[in-house]
């Protein structure tokens, strides 16, 4: 998926012993994100930096505001994917669970820290909770009729949309 410039792309890994090792995220600073539960939150955008999202416990849903239009993105720590969101795409959070999520972010930064790139900016009309959760139940179900790809490619998934 390349809407806007947003990608999802699969971890490589290697086994030592009994631990899997990912491959790592270059960066410029690396932020350890705690997303509540039940959170919805409202979009924001960043103009200096690129968020790289991996999700290391929990499940989240990422919600982009793209031509007028949301994509829901489902995130989860059984399906190990980077999510990069480019400067200039609005974006939020949903956790619908009961749990809090936790998240890396390997942020590129492409100039100094705008004050601006952390203030949330609204939403121009509400989020369809219905849909963000239908794009984590489709993740889901995904993940449990395929065990044996689940670090296969994301590309055949993709975001549910909504125009409200």
């Amino acid at each position: 998926m390349s809407a806007r410039g947003i990608k999802i792309r699969q971890l490589q890994s290697i086994k030592g012993g009994m631990a899997e090792f990912f491959t790592p995220q270059a960066s410029h600073e690396t932020m350890l994100v705690q997303i509540p539960p039940h959170t919805i939150d409202d979009l924001f955008v960043h103009k200096s930096q690129t968020d790289q999202l991996l999700v290391v416990k929990g499940e989240f849903v990422i919600v982009t505001l793209i031509d007028k239009q949301y994509q829901y993105i489902p995130l989860s720590e059984n399906y190990p994917v980077v999510l990069t969101i480019p400067p200039g795409v609005m974006h939020g959070a949903i956790n619908l669970s009961s749990e809090t999520c936790v998240v890396v972010n390997a942020v590129l930064r492409h100039r100094p820290v705008q004050e601006r790139d952390y203030v949330t900016r609204g939403r121009p009309f509400p989020y369809d909770l219905e849909a963000a959760n239908q794009a984590l139940k489709n993740m889901q179900n995904k993940i449990q009729h395929s065990p044996a790809t689940k670090l296969k490619s994301m590309n055949s998934y993709q975001p549910t949309a909504s125009n409200n």
